[in-house]
């Protein structure tokens, strides 16, 4: 009776030791960090997402894809765009993006990162094709946020948050360059030849002002001449008088002398 009951007890540990087994080996724990999401499947189907922690799947008929949710950087290289009066130029840019709903980022598309970059860069070529290259060149940070709005919408339906475009580099490719630097190069040469003028202008209108004064007061001509003089190394000095017909006053302390007549004829 003894060994009849061990056996028993036997049976049923072997038992629970091989479901044990079983269940380990058909159930799995899976770690969802805090900057990701899981996408969960059974049976090819998605059930919902797991937040972060620890989560036991059953492994054989449940997927659990991990999504990052942290923000990632798009860069778009050397975009060969058409200004609208018809120069070529380059574009670099950097868009900023994080996934804000993995369901629809991960079941809509089957990429959406590569859709992502082309919606930024149709964005970007329709913005540089409705301006001119003065436009672009004055308005550079204009850019990256006139290319965001028009691309934050299409991003949305993507699952995916644009949160910012900046433009890094606007070049010109081949004879473009030259040509534009020619053209850099005669506005700086205007601009410096209107200043030169200006300066000549300023120097003319000084000049004729002093003319002005010196005729209306030639006395300031020798006064102007002074401090040539007391900068002088004894050199000769001729300082032109004022003409005899210009009236020198004289400050005198005595009565001015009263005229004499002339005496009396004796005929008289």
């Amino acid at each position: 009776m003894g060994s009849d009951l061990a056996a028993v007890i036997i049976a049923l540990l072997a038992v629970v030791i091989l479901m044990a087994l079983a269940i380990r080996g058909r159930f799995t724990r899976m770690t969802i960090f805090e900057y990701q999401r899981g996408m969960r499947y059974r049976d090819g189907r998605f059930v919902g997402l797991l937040d972060p922690g620890r989560h036991w799947i059953y492994r054989p008929s449940t997927v659990v894809h991990a999504i990052d949710m942290r923000e990632t950087l798009l860069p778009l290289q050397g975009q060969e765009l058409v200004t609208a009066d018809g120069v070529s130029i380059k574009i670099s840019l950097a868009a900023r993006y994080r996934v804000s709903d993995p369901v629809r980022a991960i079941n809509s598309v089957a990429n959406y990162t590569a859709v992502l970059y082309s919606v930024v860069q149709i964005a970007l070529r329709g913005i540089v094709g409705s301006r001119g290259i003065d436009e672009v060149l004055q308005h550079r940070d204009a850019v990256g946020t006139d290319t965001l709005a028009r691309a934050a919408g299409p991003a949305k339906e993507l699952g995916v948050e644009l949160l910012t475009v900046d433009a890094k580099d606007i070049m010109f490719t081949g004879p473009m360059k030259r040509v534009f630097a020619q053209v850099v190069e005669a506005r700086q040469q205007g601009l410096a030849a209107l200043e030169k003028a200006r300066g000549e202008t300023a120097a003319l209108r000084n000049l004729a002002n002093a003319a002005r004064l010196v005729e209306e007061r030639p006395a300031l001509m020798q006064l102007r001449l002074l401090p040539q003089v007391a900068g002088s190394s004894g050199n000769t000095v001729i300082l032109g008088m004022p003409p005899a017909s210009t009236p020198v006053p004289v400050r005198t302390d005595q009565a001015p002398e009263q005229p004499r007549l002339p005496p009396p004829s004796e005929e008289q």
